[in-house]
């Protein structure tokens, strides 16, 4: 069964990861009425694209475990999400769904995992990248932690360089902060300067996922050094 591990209270929080925490505490009772039928398209592309690498997946911002009844039975996961209430609700959902290929659970930092380097075939994240306060911390972790050949699926909102809706995303993010994400500030040119400098990293993927063309499903492989050579 799953077990939630809560951080040491050694592990402080600076403002911004304090301000994510308590909104998705906040967003716990209502995530999956919210959001569920929204972003389904989305999540099923993400677990599609996980499934076919199987293995060992860490699902970063695992939230509710609403995608975790999703993945086969032959994947092993472990979840992780900086609200504990979310983590109460994924592990509620553990263990009356009989989830025994789930790890385990634990409330961490999306930008300091607790784990050794190349410990994971994938590495999954679904709308994290914008909720964290440093997004190429995050990343840089998630490439530590998965191993040569493995993948990061990264599913994530991708916000304007220029434009009219670049004006709208810049007006909206100090309204939707204090819900724990934000809108501007994710331009895919973000996304390609942190791989032009992430060592062994390589686009596989990307495509457009609903609602809206506003998000896209990534695929970033690791190189196989042992292959290459």
């Amino acid at each position: 069964m799953a077990e939630i591990i809560k951080l040491g209270a050694d592990r402080s929080m600076d403002f911004d990861r304090e301000t994510v925490e308590q909104a998705y505490d906040r967003w716990a009772p209502i995530y999956d009425l919210v959001f569920g039928g929204v972003f389904s398209k989305g999540r099923q592309a993400a677990i599609q694209a996980t499934n076919k690498i199987g293995g060992r997946v860490l699902e970063v911002g695992v939230g509710t475990g609403i995608s975790l009844p999703l993945y086969s039975q032959n994947v092993r996961i472990f979840g992780t999400d900086i609200s504990e209430a979310m983590l109460e609700k994924a592990k509620k959902r553990v263990t009356e769904q009989g989830l025994k290929n789930v790890e385990g659970l634990a409330v961490m930092d999306a930008e300091k995992l607790e784990f050794p380097d190349n410990s994971f075939d994938v590495v999954m994240a679904q709308y994290v990248l914008s909720a964290v306060p440093n997004p190429e911390a995050a990343l840089d972790e998630f490439a530590r932690v998965v191993r040569p050949g493995g993948e990061l699926i990264i599913l994530t909102r991708v916000s304007a360089d220029a434009g009219v809706r670049r004006f709208i995303e810049q007006k909206l993010q100090p309204v939707v902060r204090p819900l724990g994400f934000r809108t501007a500030e994710f331009a895919w040119s973000r996304y390609t300067k942190w791989l032009s400098g992430a060592r062994g990293m390589e686009l596989a993927e990307r495509r457009l996922i609903p609602p809206l063309g506003h998000f896209s499903l990534v695929r970033f492989r690791k190189a196989d050094v042992a292959k290459a050579a």
